[in-house]
């Protein structure tokens, strides 16, 4: 049986999924990765989701909110970026001020959790999802802060780490394809772009109806094949300039050693003509600063 060619999840989170008759399909991976049930309320555009091939580098912001009032940012991430953590924690504290009026008190602060799907390589680790939250350890006792009845039934929250945001990292090409429960059934699908007959997690059953690329027009197709040569060309070039930089480092290195043997030499010529010479007239003869031969002078008297 031939594998059907489904769309990536990245260009149907640009293409199809705001339609609110999809919402189904972000509900169900959110609450599968979550661990409770998801409800879309709205879909909020941001600068970043760029249509066309003029989008240097692939980057999707999606956010969304649950029933109680929380926000999530969904990013999924092509690019290749050294500072991505520094990147989605700007990225919360700017959702935090976004939602914040100037009045408001800071118990008003909003609940982010930040959903980062990333097909690159991000630091060193063997698992393939990571949860990162924020708590307050005790220097000296090593026990957890904790909040205060009161404080709960004020904050309407059960721990500090309920306030503060919350990070998920996806590490797709990390996955080993063997499903075990039904969020890996979800990360197979991001990675291999296939939904199994087998798999039952929430959501992808109405993925595999929508995300078919035979049920593409022609020109959604066409608009599709050339996104994922795009995908293929930043690869590429990502491949490309790691392979370049690395030679070139490696020959500028090179380079550096001879310039600093060179000058080496230069001084040990210099401090021999120091008795004999004046300053000038040794940094005429060994291409050191009349500054430098100076320096020589004093060190050496």
């Amino acid at each position: 049986m031939l594998k059907r060619r489904l769309i990536s999840f990245d260009w149907a989170l640009k293409r199809l999924l705001r339609s609110k008759t999809n919402f189904e399909v972000l509900e169900g991976f959110l609450s599968e990765l979550l661990k409770e049930e998801i409800q879309i309320q709205e879909v909020l555009e941001s600068e970043s989701n760029k249509e066309d091939r003029s989008d240097k580098f692939n980057r999707v912001d999606l956010k969304v909110k649950n029933e109680q009032g929380e926000i999530l940012i969904i990013e999924v991430q092509y690019e290749r970026e050294f500072d991505y953590l520094q990147r989605i924690l700007f990225g919360t504290s700017k959702v935090i001020t976004e939602h914040m009026e100037e009045a408001d008190p800071y118990h008003k602060v909003v609940k982010v959790i930040s959903i980062n799907i990333l097909y690159f390589d991000l630091g060193h680790g063997e698992d393939y999802v990571y949860h990162g939250t924020t708590q307050f350890k005790g220097l000296h006792q090593n026990d957890e802060l904790r909040l205060t009845d009161q404080q709960k039934e004020f904050f309407n929250k059960n721990a500090i780490a309920d306030i503060y945001p919350e990070y998920y990292l996806l590490k797709i090409n990390q996955f080993d394809d063997k499903s075990k429960d039904p969020l890996d059934e979800w990360i197979y699908f991001l990675k291999n772009g296939e939904i199994k007959d087998e798999f039952k997690a929430k959501g992808l059953k109405k993925a595999r109806k929508i995300l078919d690329v035979l049920q593409l027009s022609e020109g959604e197709r066409l608009a599709y094949d050339s996104h994922i040569e795009d995908l293929r060309y930043q690869a590429s070039m990502y491949h490309s300039s790691f392979v370049v930089g690395k030679k070139e480092g490696f020959v500028d290195g090179e380079l550096k050693g001879e310039k600093k043997g060179m000058k080496g030499k230069s001084i040990e010529i210099a401090i021999n003509l120091l008795d004999i010479l004046d300053d000038q007239t040794i940094a005429l003869k060994t291409g050191l600063s009349v500054e430098e031969v100076a320096a020589l002078r004093n060190k050496e008297s």
